[in-house]
């Protein structure tokens, strides 16, 4: 029912570590600063809207909580009209690939859903040759593509945020605790990116604060994360086993 639904987010927003939600009234503040502090537009309005989003997006994901699919399309669509409106045509290819390879995902699976603190993974020797060759192979396609069929006027600095961000969220779905190394690589680029970008006038301030948020977030996750902090897992594990056991749902398939 469209009740248990609701009540399963807001379930997902609580039991968070405490410095999770620090940072996010941090960067809420941080960005309200930045939307007044300048001429208060369409394309401003829509920025703080996603900016906001999305850094309870990437917190819930530091959390392992699988609300960031619900966040994720909702400030991805944000992202898309200030990667449009800045002709950073890649970083809208990027939160289309966040769509379709996370938060879709996240939320059409049941298996994702419930008790994701239990189901963390870690890459082996193969895993991290795959993904970096995977991430230089992206980086050059998207690169020499976007260079040669766009004005992007950015194109490999806005290859290098595409390709890393892709394997990133790639990385998060397949429930890897490694994704934390793209992650952390991708708030540097994007960091650049939107900086470059606010510098040449074709950006708000907002996108670059909002990166910054971001590799803070990604510092966070190794230190008092689920995905690094076997603590903080065997108690979300609990937690999450104790509310699905109590909603009926089930807790033990992988």
């Amino acid at each position: 029912m469209i009740s248990d639904y609701f009540k399963f987010l807001a379930h997902q927003l609580k039991g968070w570590p405490q410095q999770n939600y620090y940072l996010f009234f941090f960067s809420l503040g941080c960005q309200v600063m930045t939307l007044v502090s300048a001429p208060i537009t369409r394309v401003t309005v829509i920025t703080f809207i996603g900016t906001t989003l999305g850094v309870l997006c990437v917190l819930a994901i530091n959390a392992a909580k699988s609300v960031n699919g619900f966040l994720g399309i909702l400030s991805a669509l944000c992202f898309i009209i200030a990667g449009f409106s800045a002709k950073n045509y890649l970083s809208i290819a990027e939160q289309i690939a966040y769509v379709i390879t996370l938060d879709l995902p996240v939320l059409l699976s049941a298996n994702w859903n419930v008790n994701m603190a239990s189901k963390i993974r870690k890459f082996n020797a193969r895993s991290w040759t795959v993904a970096i060759i995977a991430t230089i192979i992206v980086y050059l396609v998207s690169g020499y593509l976007i260079g040669h069929l766009t004005d992007d006027p950015r194109p490999w600095i806005d290859a290098i945020s595409f390709s890393i961000s892709l394997s990133a969220g790639v990385i998060c779905f397949l429930r890897f605790n490694n994704q934390y190394f793209w992650w952390l690589a991708s708030g540097l680029a994007q960091l650049v990116l939107w900086f470059v970008s606010y510098k040449q006038g074709s950006a708000t301030l907002a996108m670059a604060v909002n990166s910054s948020i971001y590799l803070i977030n990604d510092v966070l996750a190794f230190t008092i994360s689920p995905w690094y902090n076997e603590r903080e897992r065997q108690r979300l594990s609990k937690e999450e086993a104790a509310y699905a056991k109590a909603m009926g749902l089930e807790s033990s398939r992988r």
